[in-house]
């Protein structure tokens, strides 16, 4: 079979841009995932990317912070991405409020992190903004 030099040129543009990331993030193959990265936009629509902690419970991931800029940027537009390695992954967040998911979460958070997560929890402040993600529909 003869290729066309379009062909080659669009094989040529796909071998170049790397391995595509699935849609959504494999949560289960993320669990053990120390840190991860969130792309959000600040104000002036500038990216802002935080290294952060992830935590994964019945097969969701969830990040959390207290006063930042990053968590004032996720209340402004609730999408984001997601970094994971190489892999960038679309995004929407979910607020937890309901305070059941919301104490799980934590002892997620804690049962991973350790004391590490305990020495930093005055620094989230009570009531840190915790969030599910979601696949970007």
């Amino acid at each position: 079979m003869a290729r066309t030099p379009l062909f080659a040129l669009a094989l040529g543009l796909l071998a170049a841009a790397g391995p595509a990331s699935p849609a959504a993030p494999d949560w289960g193959a993320l669990r053990d995932v120390d840190t991860v990265v969130v792309v959000t936009s600040d104000e002036d629509a500038s990216a802002r990317e935080t290294t952060v902690w992830l935590a994964v419970v019945d097969g969701s991931g969830y990040v959390r912070t207290g006063s930042t800029r990053w968590g004032d940027n996720a209340l402004r537009s609730p999408e984001l991405v997601l970094r994971v390695g190489e892999a960038s992954y679309p995004v929407r967040i979910e607020f937890v409020e309901d305070e059941a998911q919301r104490q799980r979460v934590a002892d997620a958070f804690r049962e991973k992190y350790g004391w590490s997560d305990a020495a930093l929890s005055w620094l989230r402040g009570g009531h840190p903004k915790l969030m599910r993600l979601l696949p970007k529909q």
